[in-house]
C-alpha cells in the first residue's frame, strides 16, 4: 500500500481517464461535465502531492527505480497545473468539433500521468516506459483535427518521435552493456570505478541519448518537427506540448546526467556539447522566427530558441560546487516561468484564433479594440518571454544566464543575450501590430472571451505578473528542489 501511496498523484490522474471514458459511455448526455472531471482528477492529484509534501516522508520505491522527492513534487505541480490550464483552453473547442471529447480529454490526462512518472524516474526502462506513456497520446493529440494539416502534423510527429525513441533505446542498451546495470545511481558508481576504461562507448552512449532527448527537447539539430507540427495541431494540443513534453524532456535529463554521468571525465564533455546545442539552438530558433507569418510557426521556432535558454543550465551543471545547483535551480525556476508564459500566450492566441479564423499575424492587427483582455494578456507573455521586468520570464533569463557566467561560459551567455534582442523584434512586432497595427479594425466586431478560456488567462497572466513582480517564493522552491542532486 505504501507503493500506491508513493504514485497516489499520478494514479489519481489516471483513475480520471478511466473514469471519464467509463462515464461517456454510461451517460453519454453528460459530456458536458468531462473536462470537470478531469479538473477533479488534477485537484486530487494535487492535494495528494500537497499532503506528501506536508509529511516531509520523501521515499524511493520499487527497488530504487522511482523517486519521490523535492525535485519530483516540484514537477508535479507543474505538470498538473499546465494540465489543468490546457483541459481549460480546450473545454470551448472541443465542445465544437463535437467529437471525441471522452478520449481526448483521457489521452490529456494520461500524457499527464507519464510526465510525472518521467520526473521521478532513476531508472533506464522505468525512463522509457514512462516516456512512451506520455509521447503515444501526444502523437494522437497532434493528429486530432479534421484538416490535412493536423494529419501530417500527427504522422510526421509519430514517425520522427518513433526514430527518436529508437535512437535513445540504443543508447540506454549501450550504457546498460557497458555498466551492466540500469539504475542511475548504480551506473554513477560504475563510472567512478571503471570508467576511464570504457570512455569511448560512454560517450557514444551519451550522444545516442542526447539525441533521442534532443528530440523531446526539441533543440537543433532534432528541432525539424516543432514548426509543422506546431501549426498543424490542434492549438490546445499544441500548447501542451509546448510546455509539458519540453518541461519532462528537461526534468529528465537533469535527473539523468546529474545521477549518472556526473564524473568529471564525462561531465566537461557533455557540458561542452549542450553549450554548442544551447548557442545553436538559440541562434536558429530566432532567426527563423523572424520571418514567419504564422503565430503558431512562430511560437514554434520560438520554442527552439527557448531550449537553448534551458540548455545554458544544463551546460553550467557540470561545474562541481555552487555551480553546480545554481544551474540545476535555474533550469527549474526557467521551466515554470516558461510554462506560466508560454500557456498564457498560447490561450489567448486559442482564444483570438476561433473568433477571427485565422492564425496569420497581420489579422492581429487592431486586436486592442477588439478584446482589451485578451491583447494585454498576450502581450505580457509576449514581454515575458521576452526577457523584460517586471515578468516572470526576465527573472527565469537573469537566473540562468547567472549560472552560466558562474560556470565561466561568458561567450555562452553573450550570444544568448544577443538573441534575446533578436527575439524582442518578433515578440514586441506582434504586440505593436495588436495595439497600433489595422486600419479596418472597425468591420470586425469585438468579442468576448469564454468562461473557462478567461479563467485560464487569468491563471496564467497572474503567474506571469505575480512571480514577476515576487519571484523569492519559486526561487526558493527550485533550489530546494535541486538540493536534493547536492546531497
Amino acid at each position: 500500500m505504501n507503493s500506491l501511496d508513493v504514485v497516489g498523484p499520478q494514479l489519481a490522474v489516471l483513475v480520471g481517464a478511466g473514469a471519464i471514458l467509463v462515464g461517456e459511455a454510461l451517460f453519454p448526455r453528460q459530456r458536458r461535465l468531462l473536462p470537470y472531471v478531469a479538473l477533479f482528477a488534477l485537484l486530487v492529484s494535487v492535494l495528494w502531492t500537497t499532503s506528501w509534501v506536508g509529511r516531509d516522508d520523501y521515499q524511493t520505491i520499487f527497488d530504487g527505480t522511482f523517486s519521490l522527492d523535492q525535485y519530483s513534487v516540484f514537477f508535479y505541480y507543474v505538470f498538473a497545473g499546465a494540465t489543468a490550464v490546457v483541459v481549460l483552453a480546450s473545454i470551448d473547442w472541443v465542445e465544437k468539433t463535437g467529437r471525441g471529447e471522452a478520449e481526448y480529454y483521457a489521452l490529456v490526462l494520461t500524457v499527464c500521468s507519464g510526465l510525472m512518472f518521467l520526473a521521478g524516474a532513476r531508472d533506464l526502462i522505468t525512463i522509457f516506459i514512462a516516456l512512451e506513456l506520455s509521447s503515444i497520446p501526444q502523437y494522437i493529440l497532434a493528429g486530432w483535427g479534421k484538416d490535412e494539416r493536423s494529419s501530417e502534423a500527427g504522422l510526421k510527429y509519430l514517425l520522427v518521435g518513433a526514430i527518436a525513441s529508437s535512437i535513445l533505446l540504443y543508447g540506454m542498451a549501450l550504457l546498460y552493456g557497458v555498466s551492466g546495470t540500469t539504475l542511475l545511481p548504480e551506473i554513477a558508481d560504475f563510472i567512478a570505478s571503471e570508467g576511464d576504461q570504457n570512455r569511448s562507448l560512454l560517450i557514444l552512449a551519451v550522444v545516442m541519448m542526447v539525441a533521442g532527448f534532443g528530440f523531446k527537447m526539441a533543440v537543433v539539430p532534432f528541432q525539424m518537427w516543432v514548426p509543422d507540427v506546431y501549426q498543424g495541431a490542434p492549438t490546445p494540443v499544441t500548447a501542451f506540448l509546448s510546455v509539458g513534453s519540453k518541461a519532462a524532456a528537461f526534468a529528465v535529463v537533469t535527473r539523468f546526467f546529474f545521477e549518472s554521468l556526473d564524473a568529471e571525465f564525462l561531465s566537461n564533455d557533455w557540458s561542452m556539447m549542450f553549450a554548442v546545442i544551447a548557442a545553436a539552438s538559440m541562434t536558429l530558433g530566432n532567426v527563423m522566427a523572424v520571418v514567419q507569418t504564422d503565430i503558431k510557426r512562430m511560437l514554434g521556432y520560438s520554442s527552439i530558441a527557448q531550449a537553448g535558454n534551458f540548455m545554458i543550465g544544463l551546460a553550467a551543471i557540470a561545474t562541481p560546487g555552487e555551480e553546480f545547483t545554481l544551474g540545476a535551480s535555474g533550469i527549474l525556476f526557467f521551466v515554470a516561468a516558461y510554462s506560466f508564459t508560454n500557456l498564457g500566450a498560447f490561450v489567448a492566441i486559442i482564444a483570438i484564433s476561433q473568433r477571427i479564423n485565422s492564425d496569420q499575424i497581420r489579422d492581429y492587427a487592431g486586436m486592442w479594440r477588439r478584446s482589451p483582455v485578451l491583447a494585454l494578456a498576450l502581450a505580457l507573455c509576449l514581454i515575458s518571454l521576452t526577457g523584460i521586468p517586471p515578468t516572470a520570464g526576465f527573472w527565469a533569463k537573469l537566473y540562468i544566464f547567472n549560472a552560466g557566467i558562474r560556470a565561466d561560459l561568458a561567450w555562452l551567455v553573450i550570444i544568448a543575450v544577443l538573441n534575446s534582442a533578436v527575439a524582442a523584434y518578433y515578440y514586441l512586432g506582434i504586440v505593436r501590430q495588436m495595439f497600433l497595427g489595422g486600419e479596418d479594425e472597425a468591420s470586425v466586431p469585438a468579442f468576448r472571451v469564454p468562461p473557462a478560456i478567461a479563467i485560464a488567462v487569468a491563471a496564467t497572466t497572474a503567474g506571469v505578473l505575480v512571480f514577476g513582480i515576487i519571484p523569492g517564493p519559486l526561487i526558493e522552491a527550485a533550489q530546494e528542489a535541486a538540493g536534493v542532486f547536492a546531497q
